[in-house]
């Protein structure tokens, strides 16, 4: 609409200044004369008032009607009073006409929202993007005659849950879902700001929007619509875009205690002038350039357009805002506590130290475990193949599989008895662990690790013997590959990191050895937590909380910013202000950075829209005409445009912020 109008009243604008006064004067000419040649001006400026000037208007009464006078207010009571007192003059009044300064200032004004609306467009733009990602139709797998398999093209919005769909090589996925077969490879870099496609075979969970890679998969929906994750994502984008921060308060009351300025500034203008012997043409033109100069224009937009594209930066890196005071007061965060399953751990069980008696091979023995674990549901066994698939071993297959309960498990691998178990089952087959595998067993129970033994039964002289205990594998909750850089990182910024757990001393001690942690919270009950985020900030620390937004969210909640880990098919963790969507720790600094980069931006804006009024209000107001400096409401119009156009170009630089 701002860009429509400015160029319709360009074209008006051009006949106001060939046949007004200011041009030819400047540039020495004459205009053509011909019959009503002298009403050029006054008839295309009004045209210029009406149709350019109407957007400015309407909101000048919005404004009005709201109780909330302001920049709108400001540019049609500048434009008002331009227009009525050229009408004026050219109707006998005596006195110089402002059309050429009324055209001029409206189509400036135009112009420069016009700009503006196009960086607001730009910053929230991350939504359009997002939305673009989702397909509009998908292919449906039916079940044909005889058991074949059917397909049909349906638009996304048929889709039911239940329903499987066909997801071909470079396609995205229409729907959220489970894998049912197939295995490819999925760029969710617009979801979660992962930059490698991820691995996703039989069981493994799938969101819309992304795109498949070379593997055809065939999924069943379990999310459509408004219930998918990057429906979530959008919703999350768009609340936090439209959520006001402190800093934004701030503005706003400024805009409006400038709008009052201007107005006793401008009337002050205008009577000053009147007084002192000003034709009423000049005092009315000091007036309208000082109310066109004091328009909170850049003030008004220095707080949002930076709001909007820190949001959507982050979205890009896979931080989701939610709360927009959470974000800004990250840039103060000093302590940082994590709790630890799954935040700093993967609350997995797998094999973290294998440990095996002469003559045996670490990886050969993992394997040989993982194959007689294959058949068993214990959360231990899990954890035993999972790593052997992990360290690129393949478990074979067993026979004669035995559960042998509380102790561990028996089966036949390659023709020889494997047995895999904890104390129970070495006390029970009268094994006695060597020396070094007894220091191994020891020592992991002391970090509080769970120790497995892996066994092989003998034969020795034709007689059964007490099965060799080839190594002791010591499991715990893994620590998470990216933990220890997020530590360092944090460290490295002068952040003190603490982890608050639940589990037992021994075993939290032994998670924050190997991350460098020296602070640590343990055997901490899911109440408790919340008082020890009460003990911190009462020594004057500023405290983010970082967990799972479950049982960790009283503490969250009384954190001066919580901090989310969601899973990208869960984005919607109601107790964070800010979710991280790729359940990576290091994101937790790139949160801090954000904020930092964001406040700078504000500062900086604010400054500027200050600082801007403060020079420029007095040159408008013509202190310094004396000395013959002097600003025309159109050059006044060009101040105050560019004025606004460097608050924006300067928050479009935070885009070049690098979250590493």
């Amino acid at each position: 609409m701002f860009r429509d109008r400015f160029w319709w009243c360009v074209l008006l604008t051009l006949p106001t200044l060939v046949w007004g006064h200011m041009l030819p004067q400047a540039l020495g000419y004459h205009a053509p004369v011909f019959w009503g040649s002298h009403w050029i001006a006054a008839a295309c400026s009004t045209m210029v008032f009406v149709y350019g000037g109407m957007p400015f208007l309407k909101g000048a009464w919005r404004e009005v009607t709201d109780g909330v006078p302001g920049m709108m207010t400001l540019i049609a009571l500048a434009i008002g009073v331009a227009f009525t007192f050229s009408a004026a003059v050219t109707l006998g009044y005596p006195g110089m006409p402002l059309w050429e300064e009324l055209a001029t200032l409206v189509t400036v004004m135009l112009l420069g929202h016009w700009l503006e609306m196009r960086s607001i467009a730009q910053a929230h733009g991350a939504l359009g993007e997002l939305a673009k990602l989702l397909p509009d139709k998908a292919t449906r797998v039916l079940a044909g005659p005889s058991g074949a398999e059917l397909t049909e093209d349906v638009l996304v919005t048929a889709l039911n849950d239940r329903d499987v769909v066909l997801v071909r090589p470079g396609e995205q996925l229409p729907a959220d879902g489970v894998v049912l077969s197939g295995a490819s490879a999925v760029n969710e870099a617009a979801m979660t700001g992962e930059s490698l496609p991820v691995a996703r075979t039989t069981g493994a969970m799938v969101v819309a929007g992304t795109i498949n890679g070379s593997g055809a998969l065939r999924v069943e929906v379990r999310a459509t619509g408004d219930r998918t994750a990057l429906a979530g994502i959008m919703r999350l984008v768009d609340e936090a875009q439209r959520s006001r921060s402190e800093a934004q308060a701030l503005a706003d009351r400024a805009a409006g205690w400038l709008t009052w300025v201007a107005l006793g500034v401008g009337g002050l203008t205008l009577a000053v002038w009147l007084l002192v012997g000003a034709t009423p043409a000049y005092a009315v033109e000091r007036l309208v350039t000082t109310l066109v100069v004091a328009c909170p224009h850049a003030l008004g937009l220095a707080i949002p357009l930076v709001v909007a594209i820190s949001t959507s930066l982050g979205a890009r890196h896979g931080l989701l805002v939610r709360d927009r005071r959470g974000l800004e007061e990250a840039r103060r965060i000093d302590t940082v506590v994590f709790d630890k399953t799954g935040t700093l751990t993967r609350g997995l069980f797998g094999v973290v130290d294998v440990t095996v008696a002469p003559g045996w091979i670490a990886a050969d023995v993992l394997r040989v475990a993982a194959t007689v674990e294959g058949d068993s549901e214990h959360p231990i066994a899990h954890g035993v193949v999972r790593s052997a698939r992990e360290r690129g071993l393949d478990p074979g297959v067993a026979t004669d599989f035995q559960a042998l309960p509380g102790r561990g498990v028996r089966a036949v691998v390659d023709g020889k008895t494997i047995y895999v178990g904890g104390p129970a089952l070495v006390e029970s087959l009268g094994v006695t662990l060597p020396p070094a595998l007894m220091v191994a067993r020891d020592a992991a129970v002391m970090r509080g690790q769970t120790a497995v033994m892996v066994m092989q039964e003998t034969a020795r002289g034709g007689r059964a013997s007490p099965p060799e205990v080839c190594a002791v594998l010591a499991l715990a909750d893994q620590v998470r590959p990216e933990a220890t850089a997020a530590v360092r990182t944090l460290q490295g910024m002068r952040i003190t990191v603490v982890m608050l757990t639940g589990d037992a001393r021994s075993v939290a001690q032994g998670v924050a050895r190997s991350l460098g942690i020296e602070t640590v919270f343990a055997e901490v009950l899911p109440e408790q937590k919340a008082e020890r985020i009460q003990q911190l900030k009462r020594r004057g620390q500023h405290v983010a909380m970082v967990g799972d937004g479950v049982n960790d969210a009283p503490a969250m909640l009384n954190a001066d910013v919580s901090i989310a880990i969601g899973a990208g098919t869960s984005v919607a963790v109601e107790a964070g202000d800010v979710v991280l969507v790729r359940n990576d720790p290091r994101d937790v600094a790139r949160i801090i950075q954000l904020s930092r980069a964001t406040y700078r931006k504000m500062v900086q804006n604010l400054w500027w829209a200050v600082g801007y009024n403060v020079v420029a209000l007095p040159l408008a107001a013509g202190v310094l005409a004396p000395w013959g400096v002097v600003l025309s409401p159109a050059i006044g119009a060009v101040l105050m445009s560019a004025s606004t156009l460097i608050v924006a170009a300067n928050a479009q630089l935070l885009r070049r912020e690098s979250l590493n």
